[in-house]
């Protein structure tokens, strides 16, 4: 093993450790047959420098991963490990056209290609701003017949070739209210978005209800926007990115919240449990410190999240 190797080694294992002393124990088994379930998929950031897959999260809903949101690189291998069936998702959210929210979503697709899925599926994100796609013209460079990236697809735009039909619901760039994306035609979920303010890069929060539950995925954000607090209030889980440190400046603190406001958001949001993920190696040399700002304001329990950890939600706490 080179000295390089051994380094990051120690890294990997000294952020793991502090993590444990930092998370309440995730459920020991996932899913359970009856009552929702939060998974990750995916804790870490745009590099591979600390065996974490990016950004994706699963809602496990009786038993049946019926909801993905977000598809970071890695995720389609901690998918097949979660057990999850294509077959089985209702609705994927991509919070964002970043790769490390979006680039193992062709790879999904073609997996789903061999589930004999035929019902459609929603799939929502944000509309196009500047350099960036909107959802419509993501999917078109993705699947598109002519010009797609993988046109061997393309039946997933219009159902054809025996291909689930993909439905896509974008939420325009110029909408700040609050958008139904999803409603279960069994009734037991409903999902909404709301804009969220990412730099210059257009990204959305998604809000998971049952009659019992609401999980917040606050995506990538900088927490400038006052309206997210309402739309995350009283979450029975808080999911909050937190790949840069207390003291970040210049982009990085453009693009996302310190552990100061986290903890702020989740205090005002009167959180239940606030889940932190999408890590870097630079919030996780220092996490621990990184923490203590935040329940230096926030109250309620704080957990760190891991590939695969799994919670489930116990309705008597909602």
């Amino acid at each position: 093993m080179t000295m390089t190797n051994c380094i990051r080694t120690v890294i990997v294992l000294l952020s793991l450790c502090q993590a444990s002393a930092a998370i309440s124990a995730a459920s020991p088994m996932c899913p359970p047959q009856q009552g929702v379930a939060l998974q990750i998929l995916g804790s870490g950031g745009p590099i591979a420098d600390d065996a974490r897959a990016s950004s994706g999260y699963l809602v496990w809903i009786d038993g049946r991963a019926r909801v993905l949101v977000d598809a970071g690189g890695g995720t389609f291998l901690r998918f097949a490990e979660a057990g999850a069936n294509f077959s089985d998702l209702d609705f994927v959210g991509l919070s964002h056209f970043h790769a490390d929210h979006s680039a193992a979503f062709a790879a999904l697709l073609k997996s789903g290609n061999f589930s004999n899925r035929t019902a459609a599926l929603t799939v929502a994100g944000p509309g196009k701003r500047g350099q960036f796609p909107g959802l419509r013209q993501f999917l078109a460079s993705l699947l598109g017949q002519k010009n797609g990236a993988f046109p061997y697809l393309a039946g997933y735009l219009d159902g054809s070739a025996g291909l689930a039909k993909l439905l896509p619901v974008e939420v325009g760039d110029a909408s700040t209210d609050i958008v139904r994306v999803y409603e279960s035609d069994d009734g037991k979920f409903v999902i909404d978005a709301l804009q969220v303010p990412h730099g210059i890069v257009p990204a959305l929060a998604f809000r998971v209800q049952t009659d019992n539950t609401t999980l917040v995925f606050a995506s990538d954000q900088n927490g400038s926007k006052s309206e997210f607090v309402a739309f995350a209030k009283d979450a029975t889980i808080l999911v909050m990115h937190m790949p840069v440190p207390e003291g970040v400046s210049g982009i990085g603190r453009r693009l996302h919240a310190p552990p100061s406001v986290i903890g702020d958001i989740a205090q005002a949001a009167n959180a239940k449990k606030l889940l932190l993920s999408h890590f870097m190696r630079r919030s996780l040399s220092n996490l621990s410190q990184n923490i203590d700002y935040i329940r230096a304001v926030f109250g309620g329990p704080v957990v760190v999240g891991n590939d695969l950890a799994c919670y489930c939600v116990d309705n008597k706490e909602s």
